[in-house]
Formats: C-alpha cells, sequence, structure tokens
C-alpha cells in the first residue's frame, strides 16, 4: 500500500507539474537536438579545414550549436530549480495539511514531521526534473546510436555489445540503492525525532543528572543509520568504478574500429571525432546513474509523504443551526485500549463532571465529546449529529496545557473565528482574564512573545478562546486545573451568566468542581461506573479515594 501511495504521490507532482514540465522537456528537447548535431558539425567543420572547402560556414554552424547548446543548459537549469521549489513547496502545503488533519492521531513523533516536511518534501519534489533528465539521456542515447549506425555499421555493432553491461549495470544499482536509502530515512527520522524530544526536555535532563543515558538514547539509532549510509555509499562507489572502466573500454574498442574505417578510406578524420562524440553521448545513461539513486529516493520519500495524505479523509463539517439545545448522546462507545461501552445522555445546558483515577479514559472521552477524535465503536452525537463532523463553531473546547496561536494576545483568543474586538472582550470577561490582559503593554494587541503569562493565565486565555465561539457544547479538559478554587467559581459562574443554555462538560480533578455540576460522569477502567449528583456518590468511600488520590481533600 505504501509504495502505491508514494507512486501516486508523485504521479500528482507531475501532473500538477505539467505545464512548467512541458516546457522543461521542450528546453531539454532544444539542448538535445543540438547536442546529437555537434558531433555531426564537428566532424564538418574538421573535414572542411582540412579539405579547405566551405571552412567559414561549417565552423559557423558549430559554433551556433555550440551556442544553442549552452542557452538550453542555462534555462533548463532554471526551469528545474522553478519546477523542484513549485512542486516541493505543494507536497509541504499537503503534508502540513494531512498532519493537520491527523492531529494528535497521527502517530508521528515530532522531530519525524518535521523531517518530512523538510528533507522527503524536497526528495519527492525533486521527480519531473530527474524524469526529464533521464528521459533527455535515454533520447541523446537513442540518438547517438541511430547516428552511429548511420555513420558505420561496424562502430554500431561495437557500441552496442555494451548496453547489456550498462542495463545490469542500472538494474543492479537502483535495486540495491532503495532498499538502503528507505532504511537510511527511517533511522535519520528516529534519530531526529528523538533529537526533538531531548531538546524540548533540556531542563528535565539536567535537573536529573541523566544527560550521558539520554545522549545513548537519542544515539541509539546511529549504527542503523551508518549501516543504512555505508550500504548506499558502497552501492554508488561500485557504480561508479565499473561505468567508469566501462566508458573508456567502449571509447578504445570504437576508436580502434573507426581507425580501421579511417585506413580502408571507409570514413574520415572528421568522423573518427563524431564517433567518439557519438559514443560520449550514447554511454551519458551511464554517468546518468546517479539520477537512478534520486528516483530510488523520490520514491522512498513519497512512499513517507503517503503515509500521512493518504489517510481517510475527514469529512464536511455540518453546520448546527445558530441555536439548539446542545443534547449529548453516548451509545456503546468504545475506544480501543481506553473506553468500553460508555452509554450517557446530557440535556442541553446541564453540566456534567467527568472524574476518574489517572489513566481512568477521562481525556479520551473528552475528546470524543469535543470530535477531535471519532469512537472505534458506537455513537457520539450532539443534537443528533456526529461530533466528529459537526462544524467546530458548535463546539469549544478547552485544555489543560493550551497553546496559543496568534501574533497578538487578541488574535490568541479570535483564532480561528474570526470573531471581532467586541467578542473577544465579552469572551476574556467570561474567563476572568480581562483585567490582566489590560495590563499588558499594548493590551489586546501585545505581541504573544512579549506577555509573560503563568499556567493559569495562559489557561483562562485558552478558555476564551474556547467562549469566543458561543458554542452551544463547551468542553473543558482540566481547562481550570491551574486556577484557583475562587477564580473558578467566579468563572464558572460568569460563563453561567452569560451563556446560560451551554451545554458544559468538565473533565475534573476537584471535588468542589463536581459538586457544582448537575451530575457526576464516574469513570474506572475506562467504563462507567456511576453517574449521579456528587453529593450522591460522595458516600461511596471508593468515590472519595478519587479525589484524595488526585490531592485533594
Amino acid at each position: 500500500m505504501m509504495a502505491g501511495g508514494g507512486d501516486r504521490v508523485l504521479r500528482s507532482v507531475v501532473v500538477q507539474d505539467r505545464g512548467a514540465a512541458a516546457l522543461l522537456v521542450l528546453t531539454a528537447l532544444l539542448t538535445a537536438t543540438a547536442g546529437l548535431l555537434l558531433p555531426s558539425a564537428l566532424a564538418g567543420a574538421v573535414d572542411a579545414v582540412i579539405t579547405g572547402h566551405d571552412g567559414p560556414a561549417r565552423v559557423m554552424w558549430l559554433v551556433s550549436l555550440g551556442s544553442i547548446q549552452i542557452l538550453g543548459e542555462v534555462m533548463g537549469v532554471a526551469l528545474t530549480a522553478r519546477v523542484t521549489a513549485s512542486a516541493t513547496a505543494r507536497l509541504r502545503a499537503r503534508l502540513v495539511a494531512g498532519l493537520i488533519r491527523g492531529g494528535h492521531r497521527s502517530g508521528l513523533a515530532n522531530g519525524d514531521a518535521v523531517s518530512r516536511i523538510s528533507s522527503d518534501c524536497t526528495g519527492a519534489g525533486q521527480i519531473t526534473a530527474n524524469v526529464v533528465q533521464l528521459g533527455t539521456a535515454l533520447v541523446l542515447s537513442a540518438g547517438a546510436v541511430t547516428a552511429l549506425v548511420l555513420l558505420d555499421w561496424r562502430i554500431a555493432v561495437v557500441f552496442l555489445c555494451a548496453t547489456p553491461l550498462a542495463i545490469l549495470l542500472a538494474r543492479s544499482h537502483l535495486r540495491h540503492t532503495a532498499t538502503d536509502l528507505l532504511a537510511y530515512q527511517e533511522s535519520s527520522s528516529e534519530l531526529g525525532a528523538r533529537l526533538f524530544d531531548a531538546v524540548g526536555g533540556l531542563r528535565t535532563i539536567a535537573a536529573a543528572g541523566v544527560a550521558d543515558q539520554e545522549t545513548a538514547r537519542v544515539l541509539r539509532p546511529l549504527p542503523k543509520l551508518s549501516a543504512a549510509g555505508a550500504g548506499v555509499w558502497r552501492t554508488q562507489a561500485r557504480m561508479m568504478w565499473r561505468s567508469g572502466l566501462l566508458q573508456p573500454c567502449v571509447q578504445v574498442a570504437v576508436l580502434g574500429t573507426a581507425g580501421v574505417g579511417v585506413l580502408t578510406g571507409d570514413i574520415s578524420v572528421g568522423d573518427v571525432l563524431a564517433a567518439l562524440g557519438y559514443t560520449t553521448l550514447g554511454l551519458g545513461l551511464v554517468r546518468q546513474m546517479p539520477l537512478f539513486t534520486a528516483l530510488a529516493r523520490a520514491r522512498s520519500c513519497a512512499t513517507r509523504i503517503a503515509e500521512v495524505v493518504d489517510g481517510v479523509p475527514e469529512p464536511a463539517p455540518h453546520r448546527l443551526p445558530p441555536r439548539g439545545p446542545g443534547r449529548l448522546e453516548l451509545s456503546g462507545v468504545g475506544v480501543d485500549g481506553a473506553l468500553s461501552d460508555v452509554d450517557l445522555v446530557v440535556s442541553g445546558g446541564d453540566t456534567v463532571a467527568v472524574v476518574g483515577r489517572s489513566g481512568s479514559g477521562k481525556s479520551v472521552l473528552a475528546e470524543l465529546l469535543g470530535g477531535l477524535r471519532r469512537p472505534d465503536r458506537g455513537d457520539v452525537l450532539l443534537d443528533g449529529l456526529a461530533t466528529h463532523v459537526v462544524a467546530r463553531s458548535a463546539i469549544g473546547y478547552g485544555f489543560e496545557r493550551p497553546t496559543l496561536l496568534g501574533d497578538t494576545v487578541g488574535a490568541a483568543v479570535a483564532y480561528g473565528t474570526g470573531a471581532d474586538a467586541d467578542d473577544v472582550r465579552s469572551a476574556c470577561r467570561m474567563a476572568d482574564v480581562h483585567d490582566l490582559i489590560n495590563r499588558l503593554p499594548a493590551r489586546y494587541r501585545t505581541p504573544l512573545a512579549q506577555a509573560p503569562l503563568s499556567g493559569g493565565e495562559a489557561q483562562r486565555i485558552g478558555l476564551a478562546r474556547a467562549l469566543v465561539r458561543r458554542p452551544r457544547l463547551l468542553v473543558l479538559d482540566d481547562a481550570t486545573a491551574s486556577l484557583d478554587t475562587v477564580t473558578e467559581a467566579r468563572v464558572e459562574a460568569a460563563i453561567s451568566t452569560e451563556l446560560p443554555d451551554l451545554t458544559r462538560i468538565v473533565v475534573t480533578h476537584r471535588a468542589g468542581t463536581a459538586r457544582r455540576a448537575d451530575a457526576v460522569l464516574w469513570l474506572e477502567d475506562g467504563r462507567v461506573r456511576a453517574v449521579a449528583p456528587h453529593d450522591v456518590l460522595w458516600i461511596d468511600p471508593a468515590y472519595r479515594a478519587v479525589f484524595t488520590e488526585e490531592g485533594q481533600p
């Protein structure tokens, strides 16, 4: 599947580049035509100079062809750079879109994702230019063989004797290189991912005093990377010395055959130069062996890109009416390794607290309710629609550690919504962060990088970002964990006043938060142990232990 996916990615690159690729092909054909005419023109100029007949005209023809070839090569370099750059940019856009669409479910480490965006897109983006170059080499080789046949059939036969050797050399090189390149890229990505994680945790590593152990962990893929790299270079070296030996042997054989032709009077001295020129062109495919390496690399890069972009496409979002009950229904919901047989009905406007020990499935349930992932079994419906296809405007989601995106604080609150300044301020008042923002140097226009935010302040801005949508469902995954209890209660009261019909799901480890909810969903080992008001559940020692273990009295 992956190889097929890589081939589809490469085909799409070539198809999308067809306009520029056509111009590149025309330029390559012009250059190839001039190159095929040059040996004959050289032969004519030499013979003309020797005989003294029509020398200036022949020399001018030779110079003209040489100029055309140089101009074509310059244009080819410029077009190659343009085609490669545009293809790489499109692949990066597709890959980034696939990564964002897959979100945290993509399963890729950060370093691996960066490697695919940077080096893999570059490698696959070169496919059009590589194919055109290889096609040009094939045209030149075929044209050179034809010219040798027309020049002297005996020279052509001598040259063609080397063709099977060149084909075997190309096949062997391509077969061995493809395997080594894929192994090299996978090991390189693993090394990059480990390094990326280590750089992100430098303070933790230093505090734990495990620098040596972490260095060993990061460098663990290095032997595999070294072995794959050595395999690539061995294959390259084997190809280089074999092709380097093949070319002079063929040239010597052609030169000897051409010399016999001169002695017998069948060809001229100029024709000997032409024969050498056509032999060099005919062996151009052998000299282009690195292109086979580039093609193998492009295919392996495209295979890795396809792992991301060929995922299951997300369905088009369904927009709910601006107003609605916000009724949640879960029936037989299951997620492998996390949740089993979850049934729940939440009436519109109610607040349900989700509690449980660490690892009980609280965050996974929040992701399902917020539409961030699909259940493996069962249905999660908001007003009759599956939450993963509901337009994002209907669901607000607050995270324990929100990542704030945008140039300024105000833009971070409005991110993804297009909300105006009044809506942003209203949401910040509900999240009890408006006064804090007004104390910043440029208030709502303060650049995020210049806003010294604590964990609780970042949580409140993330909460404001969820509220600015005016959603019908608000899912808070420990999104007030860094707030003190007084501030948390004040935020809840503001939300209830401003959005009285808002349905809320609150993942929490605080007994006070659970007490203020209409009902509590108690999870244990991925299953629903009970659904009831907090005061009813509080008589159960096991329920009280949930909060005690979380550090709540």
